[in-house]
């Protein structure tokens, strides 16, 4: 009876036991390099603007905490919602217009009735590699009214377009935008295009739907976060140009809102408390954006990544 109860008893090594629910740390050791990068290099700066921004620097009395005195003065700045409204403006008309472009050019290629295939996906994403201050000056040669591709189109004609006049200078710069990233987002579209079976695309024009209405019902639900990712892009691009803006807009008055910052380095000085408040303030959209876009942002990047 006893050796049956002591074959019976647990059997305790003398191992200690591992907790499972401990935390283990060692994947932060190859994560260190880059925390501490990031927040030296990200973290930190946005920190110390948002702190300049809630002072004021005074000839009389020296640096002062004013809290909300330079976001409340923005805020009511004429000049900073006229650089906003540019912006919109521009971001409404010239994203729709490169995205219906991108999007039948994907269509173009997917159709497998598009001759030279691999020329064109090559030469319609090439601007996009070219870099922005190359691209600045061939456009700045080409529309030039006196020495440039306009100019001589004005000489021969006997005309006098200016198309960097104030008036049209948005839709300028809109060509130049959209010659620059149709072909990358024809690529983000064509991707999306490439998870869809042609078996779809019969199956629906055996159902009596022409080619239209089949890119409507089929190929739109499917490449919507395509299409999303697409307009993200184009609007954060906008919002954050600034070779184009400082280049072809002299007047500062009518700069968008990322060359606009340039208005508070004058010549006697810098408005620093303010000018960080201005910069605070333009980082918020973009902010929001990838905190709330991020599955849309993911979705669309990936998509056609792996097909069935």
């Amino acid at each position: 009876m006893a050796s049956a109860d002591i074959a019976a008893a647990p059997v305790h090594s003398g191992k200690a036991r591992v907790n499972k629910h401990k935390a283990d740390w060692r994947g932060w050791k190859f994560m260190w390099p880059f925390a501490v990068v990031f927040v030296f290099v990200f973290i930190v700066p946005i920190v110390y603007a948002v702190y300049i921004s809630f002072f004021k620097k005074q000839m009389i009395g020296g640096t002062k905490f004013v809290g909300f005195e330079n976001y409340v003065r923005l805020l009511g700045d004429g000049q900073f919602w006229s650089s906003v409204g540019r912006v919109a403006l521009f971001t409404c008309v010239q994203v729709p217009i490169m995205l219906c472009l991108s999007a039948l050019m994907a269509l173009a290629l997917d159709s497998m009735k598009l001759h030279g295939t691999k020329f064109f996906r090559i030469s319609t994403f090439l601007p996009y590699a070219v870099p922005a201050v190359v691209s600045t000056l061939i456009w700045g040669f080409v529309y030039g009214a006196k020495y440039g591709l306009v100019g001589s189109l004005n000489d021969f004609l006997g005309t006098d377009i200016d198309v960097l006049a104030p008036s049209v200078l948005l839709a300028s710069i809109g060509n130049i935008v959209t010659w620059e990233f149709t072909g990358y987002n024809m690529l983000i579209f064509y991707s999306s295009l490439s998870t869809i079976p042609h078996s779809l695309y019969e199956a629906a024009s055996i159902d009596g739907c022409n080619r239209f209405s089949a890119f409507l019902r089929i190929f739109v639900p499917i490449a919507l976060p395509g299409v999303v990712v697409c307009a993200i892009f184009s609007f954060l691009y906008a919002w954050g140009d600034l070779a184009y803006g400082m280049t072809f807009i002299q007047d500062q008055v009518n700069r968008p809102i990322t060359a606009g910052i340039f208005n508070f380095m004058g010549q006697y000085g810098t408005k620093w408390s303010y000018l960080t408040a201005f910069a605070v303030v333009t980082i918020i959209p973009v902010a929001l954006i990838f905190i709330f876009m991020q599955k849309y942002i993911i979705s669309g990047l990936t998509a056609g990544a792996v097909k069935g």
